[in-house]
């Protein structure tokens, strides 16, 4: 991972555009993204590849418009911490999660384990497509 700032931003912005804007199954986006023996843990929430799909299907019914701020990325071979602002606009109401994820990614840059912590706060700004 060269740039870790851009490399995150890349993969968040790049699974969201893809999952809400393209034709094809979300499972076919998800397996783009994350390898088949995914782990993610959000706020002590356990997601595997299953649930991960079964998540991804109201938000692509929503389509939720989002932008993503990185503040830092740090990177140490296939591992990866961030820390960035997702500002989301969902059903006329705006809203920021702020995200600290550690992950560990393939070389194909999928994901195979994260670990986030969040927290939602209120976003005046305005989300872009």
């Amino acid at each position: 991972m060269e740039d870790p700032r851009q490399f995150i931003l890349d993969f968040v912005t790049g699974f969201g555009r893809d999952l809400m804007h393209a034709d094809e199954d979300p499972a076919a986006v998800v397996d783009r993204y994350h390898t088949p023996d995914v782990v993610q843990i959000a706020d002590g929430h356990r997601m595997d590849r299953a649930k991960l799909i079964a998540h991804s299907r109201p938000i692509r019914k929503r389509r939720p418009r989002a932008r993503i701020d990185v503040h830092e990325a740090l990177a140490d071979g296939d591992r990866l911490a961030a820390h960035y602002t997702m500002h989301v606009e969902d059903r006329g109401r705006a809203f920021a999660i702020e995200v600290t994820f550690f992950g560990h990614f393939t070389p194909d840059g999928r994901l195979r384990r994260a670990t986030m912590l969040t927290r939602t706060l209120p976003d005046t700004a305005e989300a872009t497509p």
